[in-house]
């Protein structure tokens, strides 16, 4: 009764909040100088539920600053059911070049944290850090197919040991129909979730508009340590422009 309880919560909350970032493999963009986006994403497997919510900024046209958090819950024993929260993660991107049709690949880079800040299960249990470096090839004039590559480390320290465990990742956004997209990938080890192993991830985009987007994706984890479970996402990318200069 209880996992049926808060199974509805979450439904719940992304069905009428509209919960994007349940792709993995970042993309060689900024949401743009003095806009604001929110990024809203829930995540269901048969271990936990999670809730996240991003927050980013343009403080330039080339920079974004971006802080946020996950709360969720846990089934640590069958039949029993924790509340967790962890925050903040904070993460700043800078873009090199845009990618466009026509133009070379847009390059980026993402270093950010996740301070053991909360509450239970997902909190993390030693200081960390991520950084990677991020691709994005265009093909096509109304970017018909976009490729995103990934390649990095997360940092971690544990037990008085600096340890180094690399990322990296390949996705594809395909065009169908209007808004819609095909959204595939693979990667190994997740900038947010230090120790994930390998795993794919497929669902569908659709675009409302520039500003306006959801995603639905069903992923599950390959090989590793502790291969991630089968799971199923929905989320939200918004952009706002209450802050751009007129």
């Amino acid at each position: 009764m209880k996992k049926t309880v808060v199974l509805l919560f979450f439904i719940y909350q992304v069905y009428f909040v509209y919960g994007v970032r349940p792709f993995i493999t970042d993309d060689a963009r900024v949401v743009g100088f003095r806009l604001f986006q929110w990024e809203s994403w829930f995540r269901f497997d048969r271990e936990a539920g999670q809730y996240w919510h991003m927050f980013a900024y343009g403080v330039h046209k080339k920079i974004e600053l971006t802080a946020g958090g996950v709360f969720g819950y846990f089934n640590s024993e069958p039949e029993k059911i924790n509340f967790t929260y962890a925050l903040p993660l904070i993460q700043g991107k800078f873009l090199f070049t845009e990618y466009g049709y026509k133009k070379p690949p847009g390059v980026g880079i993402v270093c950010g944290s996740f301070l053991p800040g909360g509450k239970g299960a997902f909190v993390q249990n030693d200081y960390g850090a991520f950084a990677f470096a991020t691709v994005t090839q265009c093909i096509g004039k109304k970017e018909n197919l976009l490729i995103h590559a990934n390649i990095g480390f997360n940092y971690l320290y544990n037990n008085a040991r600096n340890v180094f465990v690399p990322i990296w990742g390949v996705g594809a956004q395909v065009r169908t129909l209007g808004g819609m997209h095909l959204v595939m990938e693979y990667f190994s080890g997740d900038p947010y979730v230090p120790g994930s192993g390998a795993a794919y991830q497929a669902g569908i985009r659709h675009f409302f508009s520039d500003d306006l987007q959801i995603d639905a994706t069903l992923g599950e984890g390959l090989k590793g340590a502790h291969p991630m479970p089968f799971w199923f996402s929905l989320g939200l990318r918004w952009v706002f422009h209450t802050f751009e200069k007129k």
